[in-house]
């Protein structure tokens, strides 16, 4: 459990730690802003893309190993961005460090595999709050660097946590004893991965090609159009890449509805809280404080995911998983409401971003757990990673929402103030008004999730049997 966990920080550090270095790579590479951008964007589509994919192969070909390839080509990625300041190379990179994506689910399919019924709700828990800790940790992690030395290093440091990953990994997770028979849909994978990057570039790049450009929808309704194809593909293929079939009972489907709208509300948190403490002074509600202060405000956030993951275990063991959601839906919801009018003193941000991700701690933990519960063993890896998924996509949503709404709300500050235009304080309350309704969505969504799966499923997992039984 402890080395999973460790590959899930991971995931979640190579996520968060190129933020900070956002505004001084342009200078540094010799590239635009926008250019600089894909090193996230590149990230981002290529972990969308190869969650569902190495989920899929990892039920195929062994858990652990496609873990470990995940893991070290993660750290390739790594290693190249701490060689260079090519931007082409830098973007190239990102891109294969998006395969640590995959992390999550894998684990999730090991745990299920080696522990016993009674412990697995507990490490699925665990494994889920790996993405609060990584992330918090990645954000003030970063800062130092810019601030006391060459941004090469950051990288440096991600690479040797990577190499002891992979050696960790392979070490002591043992093979994977489950696995599905049969031939990887290719076909389907390729679909897919066209689909899937057509609508996420849509998505995530319409505000710097301009959403009245030409190319935002055509990229959209190609990737629209192509998944369309692949559902099909899906439907009719002996061995699909992803069932759809299973997918769309009802005890799978809520989830994944559930999944999306809390990624919006969740990265929401992270986006404005960075940018509103970092706001002037004189914009009349900003702190002015350092990237390094903001990150921070974020830490006890990510640490309190980690110590809220016992507590929605137990929690889904007493009353179920679906409570859980509803209960993590209602607070992040509340935590929202309660950041409308509570955004102007340091203390009153960070209470109210800790607050958000208690919320998302008890979600992230009961999630896996519900979608576990509802599938086979031999399509865990599969099923998780479309979850997974299905969170990036609310996630990419939540940054062209804020975004918008950030760069449109505005008020400009006084000539003797410098003249300059900030997002108002309007902006970030309909930010989090906007979050709110995404938490309480999903709340709703969790609640209509039917109590019992299938008795199939119940059948072919006996996790579902111990978790009724200890109830």
């Amino acid at each position: 459990m402890p080395t999973l966990a460790f590959g899930g920080t991971l995931m979640a550090l190579m996520q968060t730690v190129i933020v900070p270095l956002l505004p001084a790579l342009p200078g540094d590479t010799g590239s635009s802003p926008g250019t600089v951008s894909w090193m996230l964007t590149a990230t981002l589509l290529s972990g969308a893309v190869l969650n569902p994919v190495l989920g899929r192969a990892g039920d195929m070909y062994g858990r652990r190993r496609i873990l470990v390839g995940a893991l070290a080509v993660m750290t390739v990625g790594s290693a190249l961005c701490a060689m260079t300041s090519d931007i082409g190379v830098l973007i190239a990179a990102r891109a294969l460090q998006g395969t640590a994506a995959a992390v999550v689910p894998l684990a999730t399919g090991i745990l299920r595999d080696e522990l016993p019924p009674h412990r697995v709700g507990s490490a699925v828990a665990l494994m889920s709050s790996t993405v609060g800790i990584g992330a918090a940790a990645g954000l003030p992690l970063a800062s130092v660097v810019v601030q006391h030395a060459d941004w090469h290093v950051l990288f440096r440091v991600t690479t040797g946590l990577g190499v002891f990953g992979v050696v960790l990994s392979w070490w002591v997770v043992p093979r994977s004893s489950t696995r599905t028979p049969g031939r990887f849909d290719v076909v389907g994978a390729l679909l897919l991965t066209t689909g899937l990057v057509g609508v996420l570039l849509a998505v995530s790049k319409g505000g710097d090609w301009g959403w009245t450009s030409p190319v935002v929808p055509a990229v959209g309704a190609a990737g629209a159009l192509v998944s369309v194809i692949w559902g099909r593909h899906q439907l009719r293929v002996r061995e699909p890449l992803v069932d759809l079939r299973l997918a769309a009972r009802r005890t799978v489907l809520l989830p994944h509805l559930a999944a999306l709208v809390t990624g919006f509300a969740f990265y929401a948190n992270w986006l404005a809280t960075v940018q509103l403490v970092q706001a002037p002074e004189e914009t009349g509600y900003g702190l002015g404080a350092s990237a390094l202060v903001a990150s921070l405000c974020l830490l006890p956030g990510g640490l309190t995911m980690v110590v809220m993951s016992p507590v929605s275990a137990r929690l889904s063991a007493a009353r179920g998983a679906r409570s859980t959601l509803v209960a993590g839906a209602s607070v992040i919801a509340g935590a929202y409401v309660v950041r409308v009018f509570t955004s102007e003193q340091m203390w009153t941000i960070a209470a109210g971003a800790t607050l958000c991700s208690v919320g998302t701690g008890l979600v992230y933990s009961a999630l896996p757990t519900l979608v576990i519960q509802a599938v086979p063993a031999e399509q865990t890896a599969a099923a998780t990673g479309l979850n997974v998924l299905m969170r990036t996509i609310g996630q990419a949503l939540c940054s062209t929402v804020v975004t918008v709404v950030l760069t449109t709300v505005t008020s400009t500050l006084p000539t003797g103030a410098g003249g300059a235009t900030y997002a108002s304080l309007d902006a970030y309350r309909l930010v989090f008004a906007l979050a709110a309704a995404a938490a309480l969505v999903a709340a709703i969504t969790a609640a209509a999730i039917p109590r019992a799966a299938p008795a199939a499923a119940e059948t072919r997992d006996p996790l579902r049997h111990a978790s009724r039984t200890s109830s």
